[in-house]
């Protein structure tokens, strides 16, 4: 088999537990089985590939305890080239609790120890030795925006090696920008995702605001995204509004990690957000009253109960503007 293969993932090792049925809440099932089994999705993969013949390299981490030699050993003994593998002190390697009952059927808690640390600049530091390139790339749409082929990426790292990778990027969706070296794609995708929290806060003040005023949501949203103020992005996010479908595709939760680390980038180059500090409040707000699992389009409830409304579903067919008859842009919405 000609080539190489470079895995970077996670390194677990997995402790199962099996039982005649799996416990409810506070309670204790005994008379369970005992397995330790080497696991973990990137080691999975580096030992299926290098059984399968191909000069496997990992890249990982492990922690300073006997589950990550092990780890260690059981890979070099597979034929994985472990000198990728980083151990940290400090560190513990990434366990899985796993229980299975009569039926197959089971329940996981993961502990990711070293997996959660390891980071991207140590990857790519690690891969040039290898003489490899990385390319961060980290996408703007969800799931449905990608099956529409409107998927976008920003983009960085070597320019060369972009240039080398931009045809295949591109059949991702609407197309890739690359935007720098280093990490500044990620940088993207924090401002992209700041820009997403005050444009949703802002559509939900005014939406609510035409309502007060004896407007429906339909009609208010319907005559903005036919003007120059409407976009790809509020056209996709007025069924949720109108029809209060607030199914996730982006939650509240993830939205708030991405303000945290937005405005600890803005701390760290001394740019002032209060815009963006402000909505950061307002989204915490929203996770407090039980939305953290929700779309973060619930922004708009949260802005009602604000002004002493309750919002009932308006049950009307409206698009999410996706269908190609109403494309008319590349605006990847989350």
């Amino acid at each position: 088999m000609s080539g190489r293969v470079i895995v970077v993932g996670s390194i677990n090792v997995d402790l199962v537990v099996t039982v005649e049925r799996l416990p409810g809440p506070g309670e204790t099932v005994i008379g369970g089985r005992h397995a330790r089994h080497h696991g973990g999705k990137g080691a999975n993969q580096a030992v299926a590939a290098a059984r399968l013949g191909a000069p496997t390299w990992f890249i990982g981490a492990i922690g300073e305890d006997g589950f990550g030699a092990d780890a260690r050993a059981t890979l070099d003994a597979e034929g994985v080239d472990v000198t990728g593998v980083a151990t940290l002190p400090g560190e513990t390697t990434g366990v899985a609790l796993i229980m299975v009952d009569a039926d197959g059927e089971n329940r996981i808690a993961v502990a990711g120890g070293a997996n959660m640390v390891l980071t991207s600049v140590q990857v790519r530091a690690a891969l040039a030795q290898r003489g490899t390139a990385l390319l961060a790339a980290p996408v703007m749409g969800n799931p449905k925006v990608a099956s529409a082929g409107r998927l976008t990426l920003a983009v960085s790292g070597p320019p060369d090696s972009f240039r080398t990778a931009q045809p295949y990027l591109d059949l991702l969706g609407a197309g890739a920008t690359y935007v720098g070296e280093g990490e500044l794609a990620r940088t993207v995708k924090l401002c992209h995702n700041l820009f997403l929290g005050v444009v949703t806060q802002s559509l939900a003040e005014v939406t609510i605001l035409a309502q007060r005023s004896g407007i429906s949501r339909e009609v208010f949203l319907d005559c903005l995204n036919k003007s120059v103020m409407g976009s790809v992005f509020t056209r996709y996010k007025t069924p949720a509004f109108v029809n209060l479908d607030f199914h996730p595709t982006f939650t509240t939760a993830l939205l708030r990690k991405d303000f945290d680390l937005g405005l600890a980038a803005a701390r760290e180059r001394e740019v002032p957000l209060p815009v963006a500090s402000l909505v950061h409040q307002i989204v915490q707000a929203m996770i407090g009253h039980g939305y953290a699992d929700q779309d973060f389009a619930a922004l708009i409830e949260l802005e009602a109960g604000s002004a002493g409304l309750r919002l009932e579903s308006e049950n009307a067919d409206v698009s999410d503007g996706l269908g190609p008859e109403s494309a008319s842009g590349t605006e990847a919405p989350p």
